[in-house]
């Protein structure tokens, strides 16, 4: 074999091992990128899998049923009922004046009598009346003040009430000290038909009561005035036509509302139908349930379904209806199975004032209050004797006369009205 020769077939041997050794590393690459393929497959699949358990997860989080505000509320009430005692439960039923509860002749400030008072007596609320209101300087230091001592005794707030209706019926309105915008009356409002009106009333008066304080009205007036021969309702009223005075009185509400001022609706089962006042001694209508339904009745239906958080019941007695002269406020087929059942009213029941000629000429001050609570009502407004009107319900409560269910059932609806004021005082 010549030189030659055998150099090329050295170079067709190199050639040929070069060849080899390019195709292996072709397929070296080519099952590398395999693997990295699979794996990189591998993991996608992991990392979706996990996405989709996290996302599981987050969402098993979210339908997990969360604590709501009304939940909260009705723990903190449950609790707040749980650490009372049975003393500081009735004194919360009542609504009382500055004087009953201090027992001096005027008061017009709250200092050590006022704080010694409550330590003693922790009551749901205090009633102001002209007499209590001399400047607005006066009376802005006054219910700052009784707020603080509540605060510090009750934990809670008081509810301090005014009747501010509007007109006639104004404690700061008619007080010349007090620059706040007057209303002449609600009948002329009522007769032009005006709800933009009516619900000024109620953001006006709103205004001042809260700038001053005050945090229950006793307004508005619900009162159909369907006999005209009532000298107790009069111009107070926004009318005759039941619907009509509904609507009025929900604007109002809302103008009170719209100011963190709570509403409330009187003189249920309406006192436009009477002959009588219940300030003197006995009133009462003649009218059968299914004709006070058609009319009287409509503006507190309208206060049951609107949540209103007050409605004051009077001591109208309805004879064609409870089958007696017994006082509405008295009466547990009027307040329980008439306004509580039949209505579906879920707020606070208040009496108009226990020491009317209504209650205190035929009934004692300790059998009045208690037939009262035994009938339904959550609280008791400025009975005779307080303090003799307080230890009687502590001996029904006693003896069993009056179930501590009862007790808690209305602490319950009053807790959860000043868990409101609480809540607007936050805000």
């Amino acid at each position: 074999m010549n030189k030659k020769t055998k150099n090329n077939i050295n170079k067709k041997r190199l050639i040929t091992c070069l060849c080899c050794i390019y195709l292996l590393l072709i397929l070296f690459l080519t099952a590398c990128n395999l693997v990295n393929k699979d794996n990189n497959e591998r993991k996608t699949v992991t990392s979706k899998a996990e996405n989709k358990n996290e996302s599981t997860k987050s969402s098993n989080e979210n339908l997990k049923p969360s604590a709501s505000t009304a939940q909260i509320i009705e723990r903190q009430i449950q609790e707040k009922l749980s650490s009372m005692t049975i003393e500081e439960k009735v004194a919360q039923i009542f609504v009382i004046t500055p004087e009953a509860l201090t027992g001096n002749k005027t008061v017009t400030t709250a200092g050590n009598a006022t704080r010694n008072a409550l330590k003693k007596y922790p009551i749901g609320g205090l009633v102001y009346f002209s007499s209590n209101i001399v400047t607005p300087n006066q009376l802005r230091s006054m219910t700052e003040n009784t707020q603080k001592y509540a605060k510090e005794i009750e934990g809670m707030p008081l509810f301090l009430a005014i009747d501010e209706e509007g007109g006639t019926v104004a404690r700061i309105g008619n007080n010349s000290n007090f620059k706040v915008k007057k209303y002449a009356d609600m009948a002329s409002i009522g007769a032009i038909k005006d709800l933009k009106k009516a619900y000024e009333v109620g953001e006006t008066i709103g205004g001042y009561l809260n700038k001053y304080g005050l945090n229950l009205d006793f307004a508005p007036d619900a009162d159909v005035l369907t006999n005209s021969s009532n000298t107790v309702i009069g111009n107070r009223s926004f009318g005759t036509d039941g619907n009509l005075m509904a609507k009025m009185d929900l604007e109002v509400a809302k103008g009170l509302a719209d100011n963190h001022v709570l509403s409330c609706f009187k003189h249920f089962p309406g006192h436009g139908a009477t002959e009588g006042d219940t300030h003197d001694g006995f009133a009462y209508t003649n009218k059968t349930l299914e004709n006070l339904m058609k009319n009287e009745l409509v503006p507190f239906q309208a206060a049951a379904d609107n949540d209103i958080p007050f409605i004051m019941i009077s001591h109208i007695s309805v004879p064609n209806v409870i089958g007696s002269n017994t006082p509405s406020s008295l009466s547990k087929v009027m307040i329980t199975d008439i306004l509580r059942k039949q209505m579906g009213y879920k707020g606070i029941i208040i009496t108009d004032s226990m020491n009317m000629g209504a209650i205190v000429n035929t009934y004692g001050t300790k059998d009045a209050v208690i037939q009262s609570i035994q009938a339904g009502v959550d609280m008791i407004l400025m009975p005779q004797d307080f303090k003799t009107a307080y230890r009687g319900v502590l001996d029904a409560v006693g003896d069993g006369r009056i179930s501590q269910k009862r007790i808690n059932e209305s602490l319950e609806r009053i807790l959860r009205v000043k868990s409101t004021l609480i809540k607007n005082q936050k805000n």
